[in-house]
């Protein structure tokens, strides 16, 4: 962040910050300001793409934009600077500049961006702040998201993400004064704020209980409670036609066109380089058991009906999660790590459980930190906070470092089973394919039975032919007769 001074104006620099582990560069997907537009202490000016994760960036000071150095769709180095802020717009233009140079041309016909929160920890609101963030006319994205995205690792093929415009929104109404005037922008901190934002609070409308006059969690909880009028659920279907519509407008190619080439970059770009080290470095073996998992289906709806369950995710891929952390318990060799530096294997007393999720921007493998400690409601309510983040396209980095092993559920997708590539840094990944109704041997009887196939992938430097195929028959187990989950557990 830098700052210059001319004719008694103050410009200050915003540059790309290092917003994930040592990364190097970013790309910009959306610019949530214009020149001229005010911005205040914490408001998100932009988001942007690593090779992690979108992340929104807070401004973290006052002003008047003034410049923005970059296009949406260019990738910044970090470090360089990306946007302009005039922290003294009273004082007159400078001489010898324009009033308002703008290095990306605006388009009226943008759609205005919704309201996004901070996320980077150290932008908080600052208090003597007394402007709000204006608020955009779109509809919430988490609608359209939602609609679109898929379910935890997808129901619907994911359509390639059309190319970046060189675009800016165009300048928006401020609020009515009638809001304005009644006290300034409310004093939140930054989670309290996304909060409200996901429960589609107006932190104006919230009565502070908190020191100072301080919005906390409690009142916005509370004031989503005494909400009488709910979301409009006719929204929906017009949302989801309009992204539809702009699907196939960016899946169509040109009159006479023969190929599209679209550019690998961010999620897409890490993840491609990762597969080809996973593959090329880690011997793979993969192996396969046909199951009969009829019992799990009629636990799956006896839990579903279950009081102590009630309002929690209960699915198929949550007692395959369980019968894989049993077998881990089990068979504690499987979680571990190859140390190539020192030629060790390092064994992990822990279980973060990666589930893959195939986004718009590419696939993520999201984790459930110390997912082996946590009950069935508490795993259940996991998994239910990582689909829902992973729909909404809100993913941060920390969520997808430190797995130690991974579930594909291809199942969805009608798909009964493959062979996948191990997450860099793992020793083994499972495949859960689709549960088919089949005629199968019961008790001496062909019976219409509901089966499925798994298949196991692991690090044959770390784990031998014997192992893995104890870990994968400890997972049939269990799923075939899920009273294990007691006996085992």
């Amino acid at each position: 962040m830098t700052a210059s001074t001319a004719n008694g104006r103050r410009f200050r620099e915003f540059k790309m910050p290092d917003v994930g582990e040592g990364l190097t560069e970013a790309e910009i997907l959306k610019w949530y300001v214009n020149v001229g537009d005010t911005v205040s202490d914490g408001q998100v000016v932009c988001e942007v793409e690593t090779a992690k994760a979108a992340v929104e960036l807070p401004i973290p000071f006052d002003g008047v934009v003034h410049e923005l150095r970059f296009p949406e769709g260019t990738t910044v180095d970090v470090g360089q600077v990306i946007i302009a802020v005039d922290t003294a717009p009273g004082s007159g233009p400078v001489a010898g500049e324009p009033a308002a140079p703008a290095a990306v041309p605006a388009e009226p016909e943008a759609p205005a961006a919704p309201e996004r929160q901070a996320v980077l920890v150290g932008y908080g609101a600052a208090p003597s702040s007394t402007k709000r963030r204006p608020r955009k006319a779109a509809a919430q994205p988490s609608s359209v998201t939602a609609a679109v995205q898929a379910e935890l690792n997808g129901h619907t093929a994911a359509a390639p993400a059309p190319a970046a415009v060189p675009t800016v929104p165009a300048p928006i109404a401020p609020e009515p004064a009638a809001q304005a005037a009644s006290g300034g922008r409310p004093l939140a901190k930054p989670p309290v704020r996304k909060l409200a934002k996901d429960l589609g609070v107006d932190l104006a409308a919230v009565v502070p209980t908190g020191t100072d006059g301080v919005v906390t969690r409690e009142d916005v909880h509370a004031a989503a409670t005494a909400r009488t009028a709910p979301a409009p659920a006719a929204e929906e279907p017009a949302a989801v036609a309009a992204v539809a519509a702009v699907a196939a407008v960016a899946e169509a190619p040109a009159a006479g066109a023969r190929e599209t080439r679209i550019p690998v970059k961010g999620v897409r770009k890490a993840t491609a380089q990762a597969m080809v080290a996973s593959a090329f470095t880690a011997p793979h073996v993969t192996e396969f058991v046909t199951v009969d998992v009829t019992r799990t289906m009629k636990l799956v709806q006896k839990l579903k009906d279950d009081p102590d369950m009630a309002g929690l995710r209960v699915n198929p891929l949550l007692l395959v999660a369980k019968a894989l952390l049993v077998a881990i318990k089990r068979n504690p060799d499987v979680n571990a790590a190859w140390d190539e530096d020192n030629q060790e294997i390092v064994r992990k007393h822990y279980v973060n459980l990666g589930i893959a999720a195939a986004t718009p921007r590419g696939l993520i493998v999201p984790n459930i930190k110390d997912a082996d400690a946590k009950t069935l409601p508490e795993l259940s309510a996991a998994l239910s906070e990582l689909v829902t983040t992973a729909r909404e396209g809100k993913t941060g980095p920390a969520a997808m470092s430190g797995g130690t092993v991974t579930i594909t559920n291809v199942g969805v997708f009608g798909i009964d089973t493959g062979t996948p590539i191990l997450n860099p840094g793992e020793a083994a990944i499972l495949a859960f394919g689709a549960v088919k109704l089949q005629p199968w041997v019961h008790k001496g009887k062909v019976k219409p039975r509901h089966v499925t196939t798994l298949a196991l992938s692991f690090d044959h430097r770390l784990v031998d032919g014997e192992l893995g195929s104890k870990v994968l028959a400890d997972i049939a187990a269990v799923l075939e007769n899920p009273q294990r989950l007691i006996t085992w557990g």
